[in-house]
């Protein structure tokens, strides 16, 4: 019933509408107003209104501290939903007030079945390998899946392939990463140099290398857990340089320098100068 939901539920896009004015006035003013109970055109109602909040660690530290206030005040006429990526994000006197959900990433039988679906009613052909590379690269996330899949079939017409999807999608191709890792692996400092140079050249995400580095030294069988744990930390700490405005060059030169000196046993002063 749709008047019944407009009246009832209030869907905001926090990265959006994350200020503290629209705490104060938008949240504010939907939540203050109190609803009855029973049945409504058919409908069964409960006492309460519902506001979602989408990408809610987008809000300000200031907004959310004012939704707190909002949140005690209006409990008993208003239930809040937060959406977000990353808890972390979301204050802890906001987080303690909630029950947490955390929805796991689709299975890959369900996303091909999902994806099967679709490319037969589009008209799309794909092949096993297509759909295995669509379901590694969408890692459970059925919308970013589509939204490749659509990509690649605007620009490569129905009949898609593994690399097409590549292409799209922003993944690097494994042949790049294996290049970077076996120059790591050998040594010498100004191969590797040359290698981040070229993913630079290329233009390829420095943060998207540093999560398929991940992922290879992870499953490697040949390193120690020690030494995974020290690339590791450093494949970290590089990720959260990135993410405040570091340069990229700079970033995965550091992070071949720290990989060639755990792969290696290197010091780390020879690390640097050979």
């Amino acid at each position: 019933m749709p008047e019944l939901y407009k009246s009832r539920v209030l869907e905001l896009n926090a990265s959006d509408d994350r200020g503290i004015n629209v705490v104060r006035t938008k949240i504010k003013d939907f939540a203050a107003v109190a609803v009855g109970s029973g049945r409504q055109g058919g409908y069964p109602c409960p006492p309460y209104k519902i506001i979602i909040l989408d990408e809610a660690d987008s809000m300000t530290e200031d907004a959310q501290n004012a939704l707190r206030r909002t949140m005690e005040t209006y409990s008993k006429v208003t239930r809040f939903f937060f959406i977000c990526n990353y808890i972390s994000r979301i204050i802890e006197p906001l987080a303690s007030r909630c029950a947490k959900f955390r929805f796991k990433p689709l299975t890959e039988d369900i996303m091909n079945n999902r994806i099967l679906y679709i490319c037969q009613e589009e008209g799309l052909s794909l092949d096993s390998d297509a759909l295995a590379t669509l379901s590694s690269i969408s890692q459970g996330d059925l919308r970013r899946a589509i939204t490749y899949l659509q990509s690649a079939a605007r620009l490569f017409g129905s009949s898609i392939s593994s690399r097409d999807l590549i292409s799209v999608s922003g993944v690097i191709p494994e042949d790049v990463v294996q290049a970077l890792y076996s120059a790591c692996r050998s040594g010498n400092f100004d191969l590797a140099d040359k290698e981040v140079k070229n993913v630079i050249a290329e233009g390829y995400p420095v943060s998207q290398m540093l999560s398929q580095l991940f992922d290879l030294v992870v499953e490697a069988d040949d390193i120690s857990d020690e030494q995974k744990a020290r690339i590791c930390k450093k494949l970290g700490e590089a990720d959260k340089c990135l993410v405040d405005g570091a340069d990229e060059y700079l970033q995965l030169l550091d992070v071949a320098s720290k990989t060639m000196q755990a792969l290696c046993n290197l010091p780390q002063e020879l690390c640097y100068e050979s």
